[in-house]
């Protein structure tokens, strides 16, 4: 099991590195994690699951399956989450406080991890967090590592720095059962020679009993964010800018991570940030309501419209189409209503039931600047409440796009035919290059040592 002592200590790196590290020596592998909190989510049969654990499972050379990931959480507000159980929303839990979640997650969580171990040689769980948090009720790391019977690495990340303190700190705090199940720390992130870091792993390990398992250095990666959207590519010379609001509700942002290789993507907060863009993106969001009362308090609305009916491509995925419309009604209390933006004479309403399915669409009869994608097959998925108008259709209408289908920008194909470029596949790249990283820097013989004896 792979545990951090804080929250971006790269336990999900480190796990997708580990997947594919076994998956070359010939191990069956899967990946695992009880509960993820994320707006990035990505539709796996009529389920959905954290984007996080879909990258695992790509990298463990495995289908994504719901199992992987039984319990996600996705913010709506600071202290409103929607729960998904098994892939599917689950209204009936959104009222529940915290402190009584645990009796309705726990089935699904342990269910899920006895069928994923009963079917690969090997599952590779992550943490959630820090299992030192002591005010909280700890399902994900501390009762799933005794479930599972799980060895236990500790990661950390040195880069912020305090690395030390926080291995033994964390391990101090742990209970005594994981105290007694981590085998190992990992120092992640780290910049420099590494040689200069004894004697404190020598230190930590007398002190904790944990072997140092090795140092990954700091990696640059394309796998997309677990959480909202950062830009790692360098687009070639003269690319067109495209411009994304970064809604504080923005959900499936990680899909552009491939747009960041053919155009100038830049996540914009201000209203000057808008005259400069070929093209502006309204991606998804959990909460429509609330990120277009964000977007009107910051001045982007007024600057997105009038680019918009001033002929600048725009174009809205999911949330963002619905707020291209003129109004979103919610007579159920799904998100909240809203006045749109008006650029389309389409309007949506919030269903209690959940759209969650994977889409193959082919784009016909569109016209210009649209016209490149006619003939154009593309997968994608949906994961939305919004019926009607935007919410139910593709929309090409002048120079304003709107579609319900996520995944779209990662088509190298269309993305080809909208820039005049092709991005080269990345995934696999960064999956092997995590591999070669665990490989180099990691105690390789020491983990075989682990894992025969868990």
């Amino acid at each position: 099991m792979v545990l951090g002592c804080t929250s971006d200590a790269g336990k999900s790196l480190i796990t997708a590195a580990l997947c594919r590290w076994f998956a070359r020596q010939g191990v069956s592998v899967a990946p695992f994690k009880a509960q993820n909190m994320s707006n990035n989510a990505r539709v796996v049969g009529d389920g959905e699951i954290g984007v996080a654990q879909w990258l695992q499972a790509k990298a463990a050379n495995v289908e994504p399956e719901v199992v992987m990931n039984p319990v996600l959480i996705k913010p709506e507000a600071n202290t409103r989450s929607q729960v998904v159980l098994r892939g599917k929303a689950a209204p009936e839990l959104h009222d529940v406080a915290w402190e009584h979640r645990g009796a309705h997650l726990w089935p699904a969580m342990s269910e899920s991890f006895d069928d994923l171990s009963s079917r690969f040689d090997l599952v590779v769980l992550e943490g959630a967090g820090s299992p030192a948090e002591i005010n909280l009720t700890d399902l994900v790391n501390n009762r799933m590592m005794s479930h599972a019977d799980a060895v236990g690495l500790l990661v950390s990340d040195i880069d912020r720095g305090g690395s030390f303190a926080h291995l033994v700190g964390t391990w101090q705090l742990a209970p005594k059962a994981t105290q007694d199940r981590l085998a190992g720390f990992i120092l992640n992130k780290f910049r420099g020679d590494a040689g200069l870091l004894a004697p404190a792993p020598e230190y930590v390990e007398r002190l904790t009993g944990m072997s140092s398992m090795g140092v990954i250095p700091m990696i640059h990666h394309e796998l997309p964010d677990e959480e909202g959207g950062t830009v790692r590519a360098t687009p070639p010379a003269g690319s067109p800018v495209v411009a994304i609001p970064r809604q504080p509700w923005g959900s499936n942002i990680d899909e552009f991570h491939l747009l960041a290789h053919v155009a100038d993507v830049r996540f914009i907060t201000h209203p000057s940030e808008v005259s400069d863009a070929e093209i502006i993106i309204l991606p998804g969001s959990k909460h429509v309501a609330a990120d277009l009362d964000w977007l009107r308090s910051t001045g982007l609305a007024d600057a997105i419209s009038e680019r918009a009916r001033n002929g600048g491509r725009t174009i809205g995925i999911c949330g963002g189409a619905m707020m291209m419309g003129e109004r979103i009604d919610d007579p159920h209390d799904v998100e909240g209503e809203a006045t749109g933006l008006g650029l389309l004479n389409t309007s949506t309403v919030m269903s209690k039931e959940k759209v969650v399915r994977p889409v193959t669409t082919t784009f016909n009869d569109f016209d210009d600047p649209w016209a490149v994608l006619n003939g154009l097959e593309v997968d994608g998925y949906e994961i939305r409440h919004g019926q009607g108008g935007p919410a139910d259709a593709t929309i090409a209408h002048g120079n304003l796009f709107a579609t319900t289908i996520h995944g779209l920008f990662e088509s190298p194909e269309l993305l080809e035919r909208l820039f005049g470029t092709r991005p080269a596949p990345v995934l696999d790249q960064t999956f092997d290059a995590l591999a070669d990283a665990v490989e180099e820097h990691l105690n390789t013989d020491h983990l075989w040592k682990l894992v025969r004896a868990s």
